[in-house]
């Protein structure tokens, strides 16, 4: 079987092991960013040392935020995720830290980032919590499965005002998505020149009235 190429970000991590001691602290976390996908419960224990301890200042990185963005190569807001799903697992689930091995196949971070949100919220029924967990630990279901699910369970429990703010959102990504097809038809469709801008302008103004303090939408990547 041939070996996917790698990245320019697996190809930046590596240049940059090669310059540490293997066995370090430093090597020990860029080993997990290049294999996060299968190991990220490691990448997000030692990225919560890496903040709490302020270690990025250390290694010559202005913020928290500079050193994911230009080391392990990912962004603040995959950081916070995965940092808060591997705490969510420490208090929620301890053994699961401990047997990660044993966990085939390793739920999704994400997945794990929409319990604790559920957990957080505390709208959730008991029900709604136990097949959401259910969901995420059997493995069965793909992330954006689950992450529908708990749109769909998150809006049951919405304020008026919330809905009517998700429909203006929803609505007005859609608008902004449809501008920017329109731009790549060729010029003999009619479609090309349908000016979306005065809609577009309307719900942002409209999105921008109605967002709640806390709006129950799923923040993915």
């Amino acid at each position: 079987m041939e070996t996917a190429p790698q990245t320019r970000a697996e190809q930046q991590i590596e240049q940059l092991l090669r310059q540490l001691e293997p066995g370090c602290e430093r090597y020990s976390i860029l080993s997990s960013a290049k294999n996060f996908k299968s190991s990220w419960v490691d990448l997000g224990q030692q990225l919560k040392q890496v903040r709490t301890a302020r270690l990025y200042s250390e290694w010559g990185y202005d913020s928290f935020e500079d050193y994911c963005a230009r080391e392990i190569r990912i962004r603040r807001q995959t950081a916070d995720k995965l940092t808060m799903a591997y705490y969510y697992l420490e208090q929620k689930r301890p053994a699961l830290v401990n047997d990660q091995q044993n966990l085939n196949p390793l739920p999704d971070f994400r997945s794990i980032d929409l319990l604790r949100q559920a957990d957080a919220e505390q709208k959730f029924s008991q029900e709604q919590q136990q097949e959401l967990q259910q969901a995420v630990f059997e493995g069965k279901l793909s992330h954006p499965t689950i992450a529908k699910r708990f749109k769909e369970m998150s809006m049951e429990h919405a304020t008026t005002q919330e809905r009517q703010f998700s429909e203006y959102k929803n609505a007005l990504n859609a608008a902004r998505r449809l501008q920017g097809a329109l731009g790549f038809l060729p010029d003999e469709f009619n479609g090309r020149d349908l000016d979306l801008a005065p809609l577009i302008s309307s719900l942002e103004q409209a999105v921008d009235m109605l967002e709640p303090a806390t709006a129950p939408t799923v923040r993915d990547e």
